[in-house]
Protein backbone atom coordinates (compact mmCIF):
# COMPACT_ATOMS: atom_id res chain seq x y z
CA UNK A 1 0.00 0.00 0.00
CA UNK A 2 1.50 3.12 -0.38
CA UNK A 3 1.04 6.03 1.63
CA UNK A 4 0.95 9.60 1.77
CA UNK A 5 4.24 10.35 2.37
CA UNK A 6 4.81 7.62 -0.40
CA UNK A 7 3.07 9.43 -2.50
CA UNK A 8 4.50 13.29 -1.53
CA UNK A 9 7.97 11.75 -1.96
CA UNK A 10 7.16 10.21 -5.25
CA UNK A 11 5.72 13.85 -6.47
CA UNK A 12 9.32 15.29 -5.30
CA UNK A 13 11.32 12.80 -6.84
CA UNK A 14 9.15 13.50 -10.02
CA UNK A 15 9.88 17.20 -9.75
CA UNK A 16 13.50 16.61 -9.30
CA UNK A 17 13.86 14.66 -12.12
CA UNK A 18 12.18 17.12 -14.18
CA UNK A 19 14.70 19.72 -13.03
CA UNK A 20 17.54 17.58 -13.90
CA UNK A 21 16.60 17.55 -17.50
CA UNK A 22 15.50 14.46 -17.38
CA UNK A 23 12.94 13.22 -20.37
CA UNK A 24 11.33 10.42 -22.54
CA UNK A 25 11.51 7.10 -20.92
CA UNK A 26 13.66 8.70 -18.07
CA UNK A 27 10.36 10.45 -16.71
CA UNK A 28 8.31 7.80 -17.78
CA UNK A 29 9.01 5.77 -15.02
CA UNK A 30 6.86 8.14 -12.91
CA UNK A 31 3.68 7.69 -15.39
CA UNK A 32 1.34 4.85 -15.86
CA UNK A 33 1.03 3.77 -19.11
CA UNK A 34 -2.83 5.16 -19.33
CA UNK A 35 -1.88 8.52 -17.78
CA UNK A 36 -3.72 11.66 -18.95
CA UNK A 37 -1.94 15.33 -18.44
CA UNK A 38 -4.60 17.64 -18.96
CA UNK A 39 -2.55 21.70 -18.81
CA UNK A 40 -5.57 24.29 -18.68
CA UNK A 41 -5.55 26.96 -21.08
CA UNK A 42 -2.57 29.76 -19.86
CA UNK A 43 -0.60 32.55 -21.68
CA UNK A 44 1.77 29.80 -23.02
CA UNK A 45 -0.34 27.43 -24.65
CA UNK A 46 -4.04 29.61 -25.14
CA UNK A 47 -6.32 26.61 -25.70
CA UNK A 48 -4.83 24.33 -23.16
CA UNK A 49 -3.37 21.10 -23.93
CA UNK A 50 -4.42 17.46 -23.36
CA UNK A 51 -1.71 14.64 -23.32
CA UNK A 52 -1.07 10.91 -23.23
CA UNK A 53 2.26 9.34 -22.53
CA UNK A 54 3.52 9.83 -26.06
CA UNK A 55 2.79 13.06 -25.76
CA UNK A 56 4.08 14.26 -22.40
CA UNK A 57 7.67 12.23 -23.72
CA UNK A 58 7.87 14.49 -26.86
CA UNK A 59 6.86 17.50 -24.71
CA UNK A 60 9.45 16.73 -22.12
CA UNK A 61 12.69 16.64 -25.33
CA UNK A 62 10.76 20.10 -26.83
CA UNK A 63 10.82 21.80 -22.97
CA UNK A 64 14.58 20.60 -23.36
CA UNK A 65 15.22 23.00 -26.44
CA UNK A 66 13.63 25.46 -24.93
CA UNK A 67 14.70 25.58 -20.96
CA UNK A 68 18.18 25.58 -20.19
CA UNK A 69 17.25 24.85 -16.79
CA UNK A 70 13.52 25.06 -14.58
CA UNK A 71 12.92 25.11 -10.74
CA UNK A 72 9.71 23.73 -8.77
CA UNK A 73 9.74 25.61 -5.52
CA UNK A 74 6.97 23.93 -3.67
CA UNK A 75 5.11 26.66 -1.24
CA UNK A 76 2.46 24.19 0.24
CA UNK A 77 1.10 20.08 -0.71
CA UNK A 78 -1.29 18.33 0.60
CA UNK A 79 -1.85 14.70 0.09
CA UNK A 80 -5.47 13.56 0.21
CA UNK A 81 -6.55 10.08 -0.91
CA UNK A 82 -4.49 9.11 -3.77
CA UNK A 83 -4.02 12.46 -4.93
CA UNK A 84 -0.97 14.94 -4.16
CA UNK A 85 -1.98 18.97 -4.63
CA UNK A 86 0.85 21.22 -5.07
CA UNK A 87 0.92 24.98 -4.65
CA UNK A 88 4.11 25.49 -6.52
CA UNK A 89 6.40 28.90 -7.79
CA UNK A 90 7.83 27.43 -11.33
CA UNK A 91 10.83 29.64 -12.70
CA UNK A 92 12.77 28.71 -15.43
CA UNK A 93 15.99 30.38 -17.36
CA UNK A 94 14.82 30.11 -21.32
CA UNK A 95 17.02 29.59 -24.12
CA UNK A 96 14.93 30.99 -26.85
CA UNK A 97 13.14 34.54 -26.41
CA UNK A 98 9.60 34.34 -25.51
CA UNK A 99 7.88 37.98 -25.53
CA UNK A 100 9.53 40.40 -24.24
CA UNK A 101 11.88 38.11 -22.14
CA UNK A 102 15.39 37.38 -24.14
CA UNK A 103 17.29 34.12 -24.69
CA UNK A 104 18.94 33.56 -20.74
CA UNK A 105 16.04 35.60 -19.16
CA UNK A 106 13.59 34.42 -16.63
CA UNK A 107 10.15 32.85 -16.65
CA UNK A 108 8.32 32.86 -13.94
CA UNK A 109 4.51 31.19 -13.02
CA UNK A 110 2.67 29.98 -10.24
CA UNK A 111 1.27 26.47 -10.42
CA UNK A 112 -1.31 24.55 -8.63
CA UNK A 113 -0.53 21.04 -9.44
CA UNK A 114 -3.22 18.04 -8.77
CA UNK A 115 -1.41 14.74 -8.93
CA UNK A 116 -3.66 11.22 -9.08
CA UNK A 117 -1.21 7.93 -8.36
CA UNK A 118 -2.55 4.40 -8.79
CA UNK A 119 -0.10 1.79 -7.75
CA UNK A 120 2.63 4.45 -7.20
CA UNK A 121 2.30 5.78 -10.74
CA UNK A 122 0.72 9.11 -12.35
CA UNK A 123 -2.33 8.32 -13.55
CA UNK A 124 -3.92 11.65 -14.01
CA UNK A 125 -1.96 14.99 -13.59
CA UNK A 126 -3.63 18.91 -13.74
CA UNK A 127 -1.90 21.82 -13.48
CA UNK A 128 -3.47 25.37 -13.40
CA UNK A 129 -0.67 27.62 -14.68
CA UNK A 130 -0.51 31.44 -13.72
CA UNK A 131 2.98 33.02 -15.83
CA UNK A 132 4.11 36.29 -14.86
CA UNK A 133 3.87 38.87 -17.82
CA UNK A 134 6.56 37.88 -20.60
Amino acid sequence: MTTEQDLLKITKNYLKAIEEGKTGDELAVFYSPSVEQIEYPNRLIPNGAKRNLHDLKAASLRGKEVLISQNYDIQKSYVIGNTVILETIWTAIIAVPIGNIPSGGQMKAYFAQFIEFENGKIVRQRTYDCFEPF
